[in-house]
């Protein structure tokens, strides 16, 4: 039997309930996962009015990109997991570029380019759909095996997420 997981549409769904769907301030954004594999992941964050930082402008307010940036940094994290571990945001740098064009989505795309057994480093950027173009760029470091009680997206290993294909699928 095949592991279901292997197909990205099925991993964008499994992702979308546990890191969307399921924690309050994402989903109250409306966080859409784009696309998810070993050591990657990507989201949508669509422009609304109530987002806006300033009514003069238009212009998406830091704070939701901040948390989009952040949730898909953590997101990647969870994909290199060998091993349910909970883990939680240590670091996060965010270097603004240059505002979100009004009435545009904006895309976050991450990568946890390297994990040891306590640290996970990501980094990250928010575009329009143009990634040499950035909106911000994000550095994270996220610590792995926190104390306390883990959330559902932290305890599942990419083993289960992804289906230890390597995210090559």
């Amino acid at each position: 039997m095949t592991n279901p997981l292997k197909d990205p549409d099925q991993r964008i769904v499994l992702f979308q309930s546990l890191f969307s769907d399921t924690i309050p301030h994402n989903k109250a954004l409306g966080l859409k996962v784009v696309a998810v594999r070993r050591g990657f992941a990507s989201m949508r964050l669509e422009w609304r009015d109530e987002l806006v930082g300033n009514p003069e402008t238009g212009v998406l307010a830091g704070g939701p990109l901040t948390a989009m940036l952040d949730g898909c940094c953590g997101m990647s994290v969870a994909t290199m997991l060998k091993e349910p571990k909970p883990f939680a945001t240590l670091d996060l740098r965010i270097d603004y570029a240059r505002p979100a064009t009004p009435g545009k989505a904006v895309i976050a795309e991450a990568e946890c380019y390297r994990i040891t057994s306590s640290v996970a480093f990501t980094r990250a950027f928010a575009h329009h759909g143009d990634a040499a173009d950035p909106i911000a760029a994000a550095a994270g470091t996220f610590m792995l095996g926190t104390k306390g009680k883990a959330t559902r997206p932290q305890m599942i290993g990419a083993e289960k997420l992804i289906g230890g294909d390597g995210g090559k699928a």
